[in-house]
């Protein structure tokens, strides 16, 4: 699936609440202590790490592509 994003990246906070997988960015960091959460194959544990354009993120079993959009 496809994520449209403004601008060149988001962070992993806010990219989680984008999807709705979180309701406050607060609670990133625990979603991803329960959850496995990776940014082109790499783990990430910290809600400020940065996605980009074109960058493929997985989140459980789910696998998202990041693509930017003009803003």
């Amino acid at each position: 699936m496809n994520i449209e994003i403004r601008g060149n990246e988001i962070k992993v906070g806010q990219l989680l609440k984008k999807i709705g997988e979180i309701q406050t960015g607060g609670a990133a960091e625990v979603f991803l202590t329960k959850h496995v959460v990776k940014v082109n194959g790499k783990r990430t544990m910290s809600r400020g790490s940065k996605v980009r354009d074109k960058d493929i993120v997985w989140i459980d079993e789910k696998l998202y592509k990041i693509v930017s959009i003009p803003e």
